[in-house]
């Protein structure tokens, strides 16, 4: 027989119960929905609607129940469907009829809603903790390595020299911007829904300010009927979780293909690489491969939960039972991915001669010959094809532009003295490059000086997260 059977006459069939049943997978949410349970009864005696003393004896009797689940004391059972009726039937079997009091003034439909949004507010400070070490990882090798030139790229084509601490202090804007987004979903979930009952609120009169404020929320919920049925900040925090991911996927295939033997600019550590089973020589990027494969599956998370959101009528309905699965797979799979991508970087080898040498062909410095006629005169679309042309005439010649005579140079244009070699210099192509944002010493200080302030800031904001004080 179900729990909750008013109407019903027969009893559930075994295979409808197991396919209802979502105890599997939404029992993560015990403490979360311990916590709602104990915020709404001290709402529920505040407010008189039950005794002080039988509020204190549920209290006292939940807390004794969670300490029962974390010491493995209790199986959960399908005949009981979910999380919430699982706890209630536990407390009502251990307290009697004073734990049916609990349930007064509210339906699973806002209870589900309180703990998942009390879950995500929680995973979602996790996440953050591990963007910030990887932010702290990325800002300190850019740091580390101001002044180790490399080829910048577009296309997959060298393109203009930059420093290698640039190219990481790029990745730190990245996460910096995946961490700001998170905040802003935060702020938009930061509502408690209980007390929105099924759908139409409660004729109980019930202090919905109060168990918002005891549970750490900014307020209610302000409709009752969007607030059973909003899986909105779901979704908007899965699309941040995807967009982390995208972030992710891209630094990986660029770690896969830096480490390669044809590039070599970086290795990898022993401990984050895998050898082959039949190629003694082989040392993979598995890691980095396995975070860029796991990108796909948090997008298909997102795209599942919007599929089932998009035809859903107001206000609760039994498909929205499909957000707990999607939505914890995404939040494991960027908390893994976090995890294993801050060791990889940590640990990963810069290999800067290799770098360096690397400045010396692709005529990166091409664009500084252009630059170098332009300030003596020329337009820059002149400038552009008089470059161009000694372009080719090196590459036909197997010459490049520091190995080009200066009579040569002076073919092209009179234009050109001797100061054009320490004109192309990489360094002096990287430092000369000082505009906000750009890829010089002075500019990257300037850039660290913003990171370090914004990393110093979200670590005051982390350590002062509670979720609330009620356990």
């Amino acid at each position: 027989m179900q729990y909750f059977s008013g109407r019903f006459k027969e009893a559930a069939s075994e295979l409808i119960l197991d396919f209802h049943s979502s105890i599997q997978f939404d029992k993560r949410l015990y403490r979360y929905d311990i916590i709602g349970s104990i915020a709404h009864v001290r709402g529920l005696s505040k407010m008189d609607i039950i005794s002080k003393d039988d509020g204190e004896l549920i209290e006292k009797t939940l807390l004794e129940i969670l300490d029962d689940i974390e010491n493995g004391e209790i199986n959960f059972s399908t005949t009981y469907e979910d999380i919430h009726m699982n706890i209630e039937k536990i407390l009502i079997d251990r307290i009697g009829d004073v734990g049916k009091k609990l349930h007064t003034g509210r339906s699973r439909n806002d209870q589900v809603a309180l703990d998942m949004r009390l879950f995500t507010k929680d995973e979602v400070k996790k996440i953050q903790s591990f963007l910030l070490e990887l932010i702290e990882t990325t800002t300190q090798l850019g740091e580390k390595h101001l002044e180790t030139y490399m080829p910048g790229f577009t296309h997959l084509q060298k393109a203009q020299p930059i420093s290698f601490g640039h190219y990481m202090l790029a990745y730190s804007e990245m996460f910096k911007r995946d961490f700001i987004r998170l905040n802003n979903a935060f702020e938009l979930l930061d509502y408690s829904p209980l007390g929105c009952a099924a759908l139409a609120g409660t004729t109980y009169p019930i202090d919905r300010e109060f168990t918002a404020k005891i549970l750490g929320f900014r307020g209610p919920t302000l409709n009752s009927l969007d607030g059973v049925s909003d899986r909105d900040y779901l979704i908007e925090i899965m699309s941040a979780l995807s967009i982390i991911m995208m972030h992710l996927s891209r630094f990986s295939e660029e770690i896969i293909i830096y480490s390669s033997n044809d590039f070599g600019y970086i290795e990898l550590s022993d401990a984050f690489s895998t050898g082959s089973s039949i190629m003694p020589q082989k040392k993979n990027p598995d890691a980095a491969e396995l975070v860029r494969g796991k990108t796909g599956r948090v997008y298909g998370d997102l795209m599942a939960l919007l599929t089932t959101m998009k035809g859903i009528p107001l206000a609760y309905n039994k498909d929205m039972q499909e957000d707990k699965e999607v939505f914890f797979d995404a939040v494991d799979t960027v908390k893994g991915c976090l995890q294993v991508f801050v060791g990889m970087v940590k640990t990963l080898k810069v290999k800067d001669e290799v770098l360096l040498l690397a400045c010396n062909d692709g005529f990166i410095n091409a664009t500084d010959v252009a630059d170098y006629l332009t300030v003596r005169g020329l337009s820059f679309r002149e400038a552009y094809k008089i470059t161009g042309g000694i372009v080719s005439y090196c590459i036909d010649n197997g010459l490049n532009l520091e190995t080009l005579s200066i009579e040569k140079y002076k073919e092209f244009s009179y234009i050109f003295s001797g100061d054009i070699y320490e004109t192309i210099a990489i360094k002096n192509c990287v430092e000369k490059r000082k505009s906000l944002g750009g890829p010089s010493k002075e500019s990257l200080i300037s850039h660290l000086e913003e990171l370090n302030r914004f990393i110093n800031g979200a670590k005051i904001e982390l350590i002062n997260y509670r979720l609330n004080d009620i356990i």
